[in-house]
């Protein structure tokens, strides 16, 4: 899985992380007007999904070693690089911190590192369970 074939999986799965991102941040965003609860729905949805993965693929995980190696490529990198969105989250925050609305930047930068630190640590949680459990 390295070389050409490892930017290719890198590359869809990044595509198809993109195109995730667009279409829950739609549905989310649409329910809140003024807070990015898209975005943050999406970057706390990519911490859990990453810690999942991040336990799976340790070198004591489950895996082999060519799953482990697709999986960080295709999921950790290129799916959940192209669905987390901490730039969007950035740009947000200083957007609502540019438009004196105080609470709600403090809320976001709070929110969204908190709970997606909480997401990952349960996502890794979940992982290491599979790891532990018997047979493949």
């Amino acid at each position: 899985m390295n070389g050409a074939f490892a930017y290719l999986w890198i590359a869809l799965g990044g595509a198809l992380g993109s195109v995730s991102r667009y279409w829950l941040n739609d549905i989310v965003s649409a329910r809140f007007a003024t807070f990015p609860m898209g975005t943050l729905t999406v970057n706390v949805l990519g911490s859990f999904i990453i810690g999942v993965f991040g336990a799976l693929t340790l070198p004591e995980g489950r895996m082999n070693s060519d799953t482990r190696i697709f999986a960080t490529q295709f999921i950790m990198i290129g799916i959940c690089g192209g669905f987390t969105t901490f730039s969007s989250f950035s740009w947000q925050t200083l957007s609502l911190l540019r438009d004196r609305e105080w609470l709600y930047a403090g809320g976001n930068a709070l929110f969204s590192v908190s709970l997606c630190l909480v997401a990952v640590w349960l996502g890794f949680l979940l992982g290491a369970l599979f790891n532990s459990m018997k047979g493949n």
